[in-house]
């Protein structure tokens, strides 16, 4: 087995010159195992308005200075807020970035007061859903007003109680 050192990860939140990075990093994931969906395309090409706008977050991740993963907090119902656009450079999956994301996800929901952290995914995705379930994500039904064709589970982490 071959030993690869932790990456030198750093997390920082959106600039504008990135908006094309963001949009880049999603469409080689979601183009790599699902078609991009006009859902999809509206939100990447307009970042400001479907997220940061209505209170949403946007970050990215470095790996030695280079920017390789992002994923976006979008409000939703009172107090919950969906985990979207989470996506890590295909030549940087497996070197540990999805673990130090879910870590900063995690600390920096519970620091805004976040009570319920919620994604929507597809169960071919293991490595995905492998990472939600070690983090305490679990399965609950998904509405019939799903943004998402290929959504075939939601999860959620409650980190506040009601």
């Amino acid at each position: 087995m071959k030993y690869l050192p932790k990456p030198d990860i750093s997390i920082f939140p959106y600039r504008a010159e990135l908006k094309g990075t963001f949009y880049s990093l999603n469409a080689e994931w979601l183009e790599a195992f699902f078609l991009i969906e006009p859902y999809d395309l509206k939100v990447l090409r307009n970042p400001q308005e479907m997220i940061l706008d209505p209170g949403g977050e946007i970050y990215f991740a470095a790996n030695e200075g280079e920017v390789v993963a992002t994923f976006a907090l979008v409000p939703r119902a009172e107090g919950s807020v969906e985990l979207n656009k989470m996506a890590v450079r295909k030549d940087q999956r497996g070197l540990g970035i999805g673990n130090e994301l879910m870590d900063y996800i995690i600390e920096r929901c519970q620091k805004r007061g976040v009570r319920s952290l919620e994604l929507y995914s597809n169960t071919k995705l293991k490595n995905a859903i492998h990472l939600y379930r070690k983090y305490g994500f679990k399965e609950i039904a998904i509405p019939q007003d799903c943004f998402y064709e290929r959504a075939n589970i939601r999860m959620e982490l409650r980190l506040l109680s009601d």
